[in-house]
């Protein structure tokens, strides 16, 4: 028969069981929360007029080859837009940020960016003999396109019945719900 001693005993050991789980599921919930901070303030950089500026730069200029780009521009606002997307990926490889988050928010400017950057890139490293530089950019690259791809295979199925609408985008996907959404005619 159960006394009153071993219930407590009982009750004291599943307390502690439940306090244990509810600290490693806040510990995990801290991890998530930090980690997410940390790729919007990322993000918010990216949005900068400094970083935006420089990427712009990059993005426009006519070149035939790295040393005609490096003396007709320098490296300084390539370098700029190399390292922060090199950074993203240094920061996922120590595992301080999901990479899910960065692709929901990069994957189009890391994909631009590294298309663009690449020749250059690749003459850096052939010229310092270093073909480590911008390596984790390069790599950051092939995890969007990767991820790109494995998404398209998944959601190409359901792409024709979901297919979102809005006034700059005009699709018909869901007929007559469009007026609910947009009732100015605009569909």
């Amino acid at each position: 028969m159960l006394n009153i001693a071993s219930i407590s005993a009982v009750v004291a050991g599943a307390g502690v069981i439940v306090g244990v789980v509810f600290v490693i599921l806040e510990l995990r919930n801290l991890v998530i929360t930090r980690q997410t901070d940390l790729v919007i303030r990322l993000y918010s950089a990216f949005g900068s007029r400094e970083l935006q500026g420089a990427w712009e730069k990059v993005k426009t200029r006519e070149y035939k080859n790295f040393n005609t780009y490096k003396k007709k521009y320098g490296l300084l606002e390539t370098n700029e837009a190399g390292w922060f997307f090199e950074g993203l990926r240094v920061l996922h490889n120590r595992e301080l940020i999901d990479i899910d988050l960065v692709d929901d928010l990069f994957s189009s400017p890391v994909k631009r960016a590294w298309e663009r950057i690449k020749p250059i890139a690749e003459e850096m490293r052939r010229e310092t003999q270093r073909p480590q530089i911008w390596e984790w950019f390069e790599y950051l690259y092939n995890e969007m396109k990767k991820k790109e791809s494995k998404h398209y295979k998944h959601n190409n199925k359901l792409h024709f019945f979901f297919e979102v609408s809005s006034p700059s985008h005009k699709s018909h996907s869901f007929g007559c719900w469009n007026s609910i959404f947009w009732p100015s005619g605009e569909t």
